[in-house]
């Protein structure tokens, strides 16, 4: 008798099958705010005081001064012929990923006209009418479409936005009730922007090698037929913006995400020495981060760190995050160029599709999930 085969992500995909598993259905905080609020429904009231993962005690501190130190890195003068300004970039670059997890990417080669088309087209498609919106919704036991991610009860906190999250690469991986029927012109440029952001993701990944002094496309391999989602977020004003968190305190569990501000508006911070640090994006800058993923393949040299997003009583926030991680079938685990006696392996391997499956099955929380990855070794705790 012949054993019936599992189906790859590909089918499961074309056949409108989840292949991250779901998320409970949540109401659009978008149309909540449309009619005067006058009490904050309890789910989106955060236990500020309550094991310290929200509003924290150092909220008091002034981190203003910090967020002038949040590195940016210059794309042109990393791929610059002259040596010595390629060098000195790739420096920057190394500390950044480092010290920080978290970059500003400047002169990074995608138009200023494409970037204006991504973020007019995305706030017209979130200021579609509920209708319309209805059609785009996530089904139950999906993630995809619109709701929220990683609400797996439902007597949960929520956050106070709403997100729009599909697979944009590869094309097959793509949902036929999504990407497809996604409004004409905003499907071409996503279609334009996303091809445009993974061959970013590449070029980043590929002088990261370099400044690890790994073994040639030892992580660019795992990427090059990678799995790119992408997540639009849209951040409602709130009367009480204190009492709410736009997106819960986390650290990305992908491979590198690349964001795209598309209002003025603040509301991104991330964790320095226990203090919340404001960035405050550059012009056409991309705000860049080490997910999860590359923590585990540079063997936790560069970190990934926790971030998370508030929200205003004035004016509502939009962001585009572009998620790139290793091709479904790959394996995540420690590159063997950096483990040595000194350096042991610090994470257990994991096929890429088990990681995601577990992933989706929990709370996100901090990095809670990274840390039952580690690899326990003598005389630690």
């Amino acid at each position: 008798m012949q054993r019936k085969q599992k189906p790859t992500m590909e089918e499961k995909a074309s056949a409108g099958k989840s292949m991250y598993g779901g998320s409970l259905l949540v109401p659009s905080v978008q149309e909540l705010v449309k009619k005067p609020i006058v009490k904050i429904p309890p789910r989106y009231i955060q236990p500020h005081h309550q094991d310290g993962n929200y509003q924290e005690h150092d909220m008091n501190i002034n981190s203003e001064h910090l967020a002038d130190q949040i590195p940016s890195i210059d794309m042109h003068k990393l791929l610059s012929k002259e040596s010595t300004n390629s060098e000195a970039e790739l420096a920057r670059l190394h500390f950044a990923c480092k010290e920080w997890g978290f970059f500003q990417l400047v002169n990074h080669g995608v138009s200023s006209s494409l970037l204006e088309k991504m973020k007019t087209e995305t706030q017209e498609f979130f200021n579609l009418p509920m209708e319309e919106k209805k059609k785009f919704w996530q089904q139950p036991g999906d993630v995809e479409g619109f709701g929220q991610a990683f609400i797996i009860s439902e007597n949960q906190k929520l956050d106070w936005v709403d997100m729009f999250f599909l697979n944009t690469l590869p094309v097959q991986m793509r949902r036929p009730h999504l990407f497809p029927n996604l409004p004409s012109p905003f499907r071409e440029t996503l279609e334009t922007y996303s091809l445009e952001l993974k061959n970013l993701a590449m070029t980043i990944l590929s002088h990261i090698e370099k400044a690890l002094q790994m073994e040639a496309k030892e992580v660019t391999k795992l990427f090059e037929d990678g799995l790119q989602a992408t997540r639009m977020n849209y951040y409602p004003p709130c009367p009480q913006p204190e009492a709410v968190i736009g997106l819960t305190p986390h650290s990305d569990p992908v491979g590198l995400t690349v964001l795209l501000q598309v209002n003025e508006m603040d509301g991104l911070q991330v964790k320095r020495d226990g203090i919340w640090v404001p960035i405050k994006p550059l012009p056409d800058a991309f705000v860049v981060n080490i997910g999860d993923i590359l923590e585990i393949l540079t063997n936790g040299t560069y970190r990934s760190i926790e971030h998370r997003a508030t929200v205003n009583s004035v004016k509502e926030r939009l962001s585009i995050a572009a998620f790139h991680s290793p091709r479904f079938g790959g394996e995540i685990g420690p590159a063997s160029s950096l483990i040595t006696g000194q350096t042991p392996a610090t994470y257990i391997r994991v096929g890429v599709e088990e990681y995601f499956k577990a992933l989706f099955e929990r709370k996100l929380i901090g990095k809670s999930f990274l840390d039952e990855l580690k690899i326990k070794h003598d005389g630690e705790q």
